[in-house]
């Protein structure tokens, strides 16, 4: 098209031409990353977690602010979302949440979002307009195929049951139909309530604590290749992988890859492949 718009000299054939190139060269650099995308859950769907760190009122809002950073990624992507569990905060935002995401390489992507994100903003809940910075975890792991079998012992279990405590219709706060699963021996928990039946909320939960143990699984044949590849697993608060600073600058920096983006707010507003990318291309130079 190229050859032949310069040949008649077409001014509006070369912009097409050119912009197609564009699209074309786009796909292969997708389709490049998605070829980095070969782990053994890497095409499942994937279970997200959020939990808000010490701060109160200021790391509940980030939580929250991080969810809709995570729903507005996945609305891009054409990946569908389904909110698992959610704890809401006293006077803004969310102690916690859980969400599924489903599509395509969902868990490829956002795998290595796990770690501790930093906030550093002035405070709308300061009336004195200070700075303050904000903690919150993320927590990935791929929601398991019913063809792998995970066996769980129910003498290793806690069951509990509680009134669901966000926005859900009638049912919410006059029935325990929320349901809390405690793994003894890992002291994984996890909880589930969007779903008005206690029966399925319970299943659901089982699911995920069956996902979070693949997951601890994965990550002990990866620490057996390379002992010192332990990223995953490093989530405390001394750990940060990404800080977002909004004021008195724009800017959010991947501390593992050193790469920035001067737009902050088309960051949290799903704008997040520049740093996902960075990061597969990193750990394929990391691992052995």
């Amino acid at each position: 098209m190229l050859s032949l718009s310069e040949e008649e000299n077409n001014h509006d054939m070369i912009i097409d031409a050119e912009n197609d190139l564009q699209k074309t060269a786009e796909k292969i650099r997708r389709l490049q990353l998605e070829a980095m995308l070969n782990g053994e859950a890497d095409s499942n769907d994937c279970y997200l977690e959020i939990h808000a760190g010490a701060g109160g009122t200021e790391s509940q809002d980030w939580a929250d602010m991080l969810r809709r950073m995570y729903y507005r990624w996945s609305d891009n992507q054409g990946f569908k979302t389904a909110l698992i569990e959610e704890t809401i905060g006293e006077e803004a935002g969310i102690k916690s949440a859980s969400i599924k995401i489903m599509g395509q390489y969902a868990y490829g992507w956002l795998r290595r979002e796990t770690g501790v994100h930093r906030l550093v903003r002035i405070s709308p809940f300061d009336s004195n307009a200070r700075r303050h910075t904000s903690f919150c975890s993320i927590a990935v792991y791929p929601h398991i195929d019913d063809d792998i079998d995970i066996v769980v012992d129910g003498k290793d279990l806690r069951i509990d049951t509680y009134r669901a405590s966000g926005a859900g219709g009638q049912h919410v706060n006059k029935t325990d139909s929320a349901v809390r699963v405690t793994h003894l021996p890992t002291g994984i928990v996890v909880q589930c309530q969007h779903d008005r039946s206690q029966h399925k909320n319970r299943a659901n939960a089982m699911k995920m604590l069956q996902s979070r143990l693949y997951e601890i699984e994965m990550q002990k044949r990866e620490s057996d290749k390379q002992d010192n590849y332990e990223d995953k697993s490093d989530i405390g608060w001394g750990h940060q992988i990404r800080s977002y600073i909004l004021q008195p600058y724009q800017m959010v920096k991947d501390l593992r890859t050193q790469v920035e983006k001067g737009n902050a707010q088309a960051v949290l507003d799903g704008d997040i492949d520049i740093f996902l990318e960075s990061a597969l291309a990193s750990e394929k130079l990391e691992k052995p």
